[in-house]
């Protein structure tokens, strides 16, 4: 299995080498150069989550992974899952299911991906002897994963960059508490999309990149995306695939999460309609609606996850829209640069081939966390609300429909408190989450200040 570059002018890698260089070297994002078709879905009823990741992750790994460190990176990562369905389906309404992602150590989906990339980094280091700086940014749950996955690996260092007092308490605790000696959290001065900005400053300076062993886990790392692909295939089978169709509405801001659906349906999975949900942030719903991409101001929310205008992945989905046009992408990722561009025809129309987007307010996020609650007892978290909430907007008769829980709700405490008068307790694992000291770096809107930091932390 080859990857090559959204942007056309980067080398072309294998699965470990495009995982352990994250972002490529033009500035673009990796994807497979084709992308495998599942003979026997059908087959897959009934069994393990573990043998299903491991017979829908296989053909994109090549031979870079033998079968016995496969299926081992797999245990492992999935053996830190607190549910023995890993991703359960929940029925909201008739037609209409929930599935629980946030049963993992961090408590949100990106749990399913981190905790196995960290196996396979791990594997891919012992071998090689090399020695690694990961450098992510986050709008909240992605760090914490980060840090929870790779907290003491040998031969790696990991530095998370959070926008300072735009996550909630819970989800900066979860980054700032960990005591391991590889593991640093830096509150940036601004928003996500600076830290995400500066994330691609640091891979987009060759030398720093190459001195520091530069890694990235963000969900531009295209192995974040192969392991999201798993949970659709566990769903959709679980729902009648592959003789029956469904639909998913995933709450999403930086596109990765229902990006693995697209390769999920690629794969041959009958997923009819990905439906994005966003909050007021709302980029991808007036991008797919108006063909019109462009950047407005972050406006903070009771979601933060979904607070951005800079949708790394959604290049991804462009690229495959352009019909693999690096040319094209590296045009238009020219233009975003100043504001904006304009999706061409030709592309929009594939993307609402089976793109569909909707966007809900704050006030309609709050009113859904109360509705949910008072038809089932099922409290969601402000994003998985979002995701309900747009979801009943699109539900077909006949079609079930498939919402992505995408986090706990005692992440959001203050939010769903608001919406129900209850503040959601952590699980036992994490009772004494506000009793742990804090250990956090405060560090300017600036890409030399982060280098320099970085190299006087890092374990030469």
């Amino acid at each position: 299995m080859r990857y090559v570059s959204t942007r056309g002018e980067a080398p072309v890698l294998n699965f470990e080498q495009a995982m352990l260089s994250g972002l490529a070297r033009d500035g673009g994002l990796y994807l497979p150069e084709t992308v495998p078709v599942m003979e026997d879905i059908a087959a897959l009823e009934g069994l393990p989550y573990e043998e299903v990741a491991y017979r829908v992750i296989r053909p994109y790994t090549g031979d870079c992974f033998t079968e016995d460190e496969l299926r081992g990176a797999i245990a492992r990562a999935y053996a830190r899952i607190n549910h023995a369905a890993r991703a359960p389906l929940k029925q909201l309404a008739p037609g209409h299911h929930l599935l629980e992602l946030f049963h993992g150590p961090t408590l949100a989906f990106k749990d399913f991906a981190m905790q196995l990339i960290a196996q396979l980094f791990e594997i891919a280091l012992k071998r090689s002897g090399q020695r690694i700086t990961i450098v992510g940014a986050t709008s909240g749950d992605t760090g914490s994963a980060a840090i929870e996955a790779f907290k003491g690996i040998d031969n790696v260092d990991v530095f998370i960059m959070f926008p300072h007092g735009r996550v909630s308490e819970v989800q900066r605790r979860q980054m700032t508490t960990p005591d391991a000696a590889n593991v640093h959290a830096l509150a940036v001065a601004g928003h996500f999309d600076d830290c995400q900005a500066r994330l691609k400053d640091l891979f987009n300076d060759h030398d720093f990149r190459d001195e520091v062993g530069l890694a990235g886990v963000n969900s531009i790392n295209w192995a974040r995306v192969v392991a999201q692909i798993v949970y659709y295939f566990t769903a959709a089978v679980s729902l009648g695939a592959p003789h029956r169709e469904l639909d998913f509405t995933v709450p999403t801001g930086n596109f990765g999460d229902i990006l693995a659906g697209s390769f999920a349906r690629a794969m041959g999975l009958p997923i009819r309609r990905l439906i994005v949900a966003t909050n007021q942030n709302d980029i991808l719903h007036r991008a797919l609606s108006s063909g019109e991409y462009r950047v407005g101001t972050v406006e903070p929310s009771i979601s933060p996850s979904m607070d951005i205008q800079v949708s790394s992945n959604f290049e991804r989905a462009l690229y495959l829209a352009y019909g693999k046009d690096a040319g094209a992408i590296r045009q238009i990722m020219e233009e975003l640069k100043a504001g904006g561009f304009t999706i061409s025809q030709g592309a929009l129309q594939a993307l609402r081939e089976f793109y569909v987007s909707g966007r809900v307010s704050e006030d309609e996020t709050l009113a859904m966390i109360r509705t949910i609650r008072e038809e089932t007892g099922e409290i969601l978290c402000p994003h998985s609300a979002i995701g309900a909430a747009v979801a009943r907007q699109n539900i077909e008769p006949g079609v079930p429909m498939v919402t992505l829980a995408t986090a706990h709700p005692a992440k959001f405490p203050d939010a769903v408190e608001r919406a129900v008068g209850v503040r959601p307790d952590l699980p036992p694992h994490m009772a004494d989450l506000f009793d742990l000291p804090e250990t956090v770096t405060r560090v300017e809107n600036d890409v030399e200040a982060l280098k320099s930091l970085i190299l006087e932390r890092r374990t030469n």
